[in-house]
């Protein structure tokens, strides 16, 4: 089972007023792992649904800013977001823990380790800097202008992708996915909780989306490394759309971290190897089963 819906949903009011929507499987009582989810999906869809049990983890999904149940926060910053993480750890008891952050979600759990968050840290199918000089020569043309775009004009990109929506956003994943994935995606009760979950992430309109992915595909401001926790960086062999390089370089700023590329399968590595993502994030943050 790749994914089931959450045991538990909820709201979180944070100290400006904003609420912040989240969602959680496995046990109340385990460990709590945050998973930062990919682009333009809700809190709705978690991963880790066959294991989560078993390893005693908490599993905790929140909606960023915009998305899903989440007050918009126009404007909004990395350092922003790691600062509403780290207040919803304080006001939930979850105190400083691992981090998971998929796809587009990366460079916002990086922000989190960064800014001392996090406890630990998996970067699984992580969305790269692609904005950074290093690969100028390395993106396909396509992304290449979109990257340029952004960092000539990001309220003009901010505006070209808040005009996405849900079918646009599961249009582009199946047609950029290998067969690999898409054995994945395209599995039933899968591919009801992705679609639900880009709806969710859609209902307020796409400023959230297009908010998150400007940052995403800007120059990060913080700086790799200054991080000091465990980093663990997942990529599928097959997966030709999240980094240019596989997460080599992204590795190699990152003081200690572990980079891991998994045979036979693409960006659907965060579902189809849970259980070894989260055994080794918990090893490497020095916590276990309950």
């Amino acid at each position: 089972m790749y994914s089931k819906a959450p045991a538990r949903l909820g709201e979180t009011r944070l100290s400006d007023g904003r609420l912040l929507g989240w969602a959680e499987w496995g046990p109340p009582d385990g460990v709590p792992v945050l998973l930062c989810p990919g682009a333009a999906t809700s809190r709705w869809l978690g991963f880790g649904a066959d294991v989560v049990e078993a390893l005693g983890v908490r599993l905790v999904s929140t909606d960023r800013p915009g998305l899903g149940v989440s007050t918009p926060a126009p404007g909004r910053t990395f350092s922003d977001f790691a600062d509403d993480i780290r207040q919803l750890a304080a006001l939930r008891g979850l105190g400083r823990l691992p981090v998971v952050g998929n796809s587009q979600g990366a460079p916002f759990a990086l922000a989190c380790a960064e800014q001392g968050v996090a406890s630990a840290l998996a970067v699984v199918s992580g969305a790269d800097e692609v904005a950074a000089p290093e690969f100028a020569t390395a993106l396909a043309a396509g992304l290449r202008e979109l990257v340029d775009r952004t960092a000539t004009d990001p309220a003009g990109a901010e505006e070209f992708f808040a005009g996405l929506g849900p079918d646009a956003m599961w249009d582009m994943v199946m047609s950029g996915s290998p067969e690999c994935d898409l054995a994945v995606y395209q599995d039933p009760h899968f591919a009801a909780a992705y679609r639900r979950a880009l709806e969710e992430g859609f209902a307020q309109g796409a400023a959230g989306y297009a908010r998150d992915t400007v940052l995403a595909m800007g120059r990060w401001p913080f700086d790799l490394a200054r991080i000091t926790v465990p980093v663990d960086i997942w990529y599928g062999e097959r997966d030709t759309s999240h980094s240019p390089d596989k997460g080599a370089f992204l590795a190699s700023r990152i003081p200690g971290a572990r980079r891991r590329v998994v045979p036979g399968i693409g960006g659907a590595v965060l579902w189809t190897h849970a259980e070894r993502i989260l055994t080794s994030l918990l090893e490497r943050a020095g916590v276990g089963r309950n």
